[in-house]
């Protein structure tokens, strides 16, 4: 704990000033029961409880009155708080790699359940968008505040060819920033990826756009959901380092089983196997997290831990209010004791 204006702590000295008053009155109180003819009956009137519970109201006013300095310093701590995102991307691998059973019914439509799951926990304040990809990518919702369109949007996905994991990161960037000029070629033409390579027919780039550290921007994140087999598209650990620069944190989320699975398609067969170790590094480069999902119960628990991290978070907030209130309570306490037990206000 901190505090804002530590020099108000000087009220401090107060306190020893209040105790040694307090034990003045109580002395000379002390002198005044000499005045009774028999001491011996005034204790054994008060007893050892009454007088012990005599001092728990003063005591209880002094701690109020330690609270209430306190607050006029102004402390400040590192509590958990909602945090204030306010955006965040679904990027959904909607590649032929999608369709393999080794996550029932299958990975693509594990990846949506597990997706509305998520934006139906999200609180209504947060805006979410939805991004596809596979040869290429395309944003299939602009970030919105509205549930409806959203699993509308999940819903809709169907299967395509190639898994391109960098453009997939490119347009979540694009459709986060909307007005920041990124588009996929200026990866595609492997121009600067801190400030876009222009064609002729491409827009001015950002002249004021400067790098900042990596998961700094608290507002916004991308949840990056593939088997991360990789195959067409402007390399991820290049897209990752474009959001690194800009501090958005993506988040991971390995679908499938490392062994994999066979699958046939048009006369050709493959083996799909999850990519962990490009999720992995591009979670780090971001200062974001890689989860590993095995199945689709296990899916859901990512996105649920997902959920967690998102909204809540440790920030350095000023608890005035708190200390206050704490003061106050303490205060009447101390008041309806003594007014119950001696009927009087301490």
């Amino acid at each position: 704990m901190k505090f804002l204006w530590p020099h108000m702590l000087w009220l401090l000295v107060l306190v020893p000033a209040l105790v040694a008053a307090y034990v003045y009155v109580l002395r000379r109180k002390k002198k005044a029961v000499v005045r009774y003819a028999s001491l011996a009956m005034i204790r054994e009137a008060l007893g050892p409880a009454q007088t012990l519970r005599r001092h728990v109201p003063p005591a209880l006013f002094l701690l109020a009155v330690i609270a209430m300095i306190l607050a006029v310093a102004r402390p400040a701590a590192v509590v958990t708080l909602p945090s204030q995102h306010e955006t965040i991307v679904l990027a959904i691998d909607v590649s032929g790699s999608m369709r393999a059973t080794d996550v029932e019914p299958n990975r693509l439509a594990a990846a949506q359940a597990a997706a509305k799951t998520f934006i139906n926990e999200q609180p209504r304040s947060t805006r979410i968008g939805v991004v596809a990809f596979a040869a290429t990518a395309l944003v299939v919702q602009h970030p919105t505040q509205n549930r409806e369109d959203l699993v509308a949007a999940i819903e809709r996905l169907q299967l395509q060819r190639g898994t391109a994991i960098g453009s997939g990161i490119v347009v979540s960037l694009a459709a986060i920033f909307p007005n920041a000029g990124i588009t996929l070629e200026s990866l595609n033409r492997k121009g600067d990826n801190r400030v876009m390579a222009r064609g002729l027919d491409d827009p001015p780039p950002s002249t004021d756009f400067k790098p900042v550290p990596p998961g700094s921007n608290t507002s916004s994140a991308i949840v990056l959901l593939t088997d991360g087999q990789r195959t067409t598209g402007p390399d991820p650990l290049e897209a990752a380092k474009m959001a690194a620069d800009r501090g958005i944190r993506i988040f991971t989320v390995g679908i499938g089983t490392p062994e994999g699975e066979v699958m046939g398609f048009e006369g050709w067969r493959m083996r799909v196997r999850l990519d962990e170790d490009t999720l992995k590094a591009i979670a780090n480069t971001t200062y974001g997290q890689y989860f590993y999902a095995g199945n689709a119960a296990e899916l859901n628990q990512i996105y649920r831990s997902l959920n967690s991290r998102f909204v809540m978070e440790k920030k350095e907030t000023e608890i005035t209010a708190l200390v206050s209130a704490v003061a106050a309570l303490l205060a009447t306490i101390a008041a309806f004791l003594s007014l119950f037990w001696f009927n009087r206000i301490l």
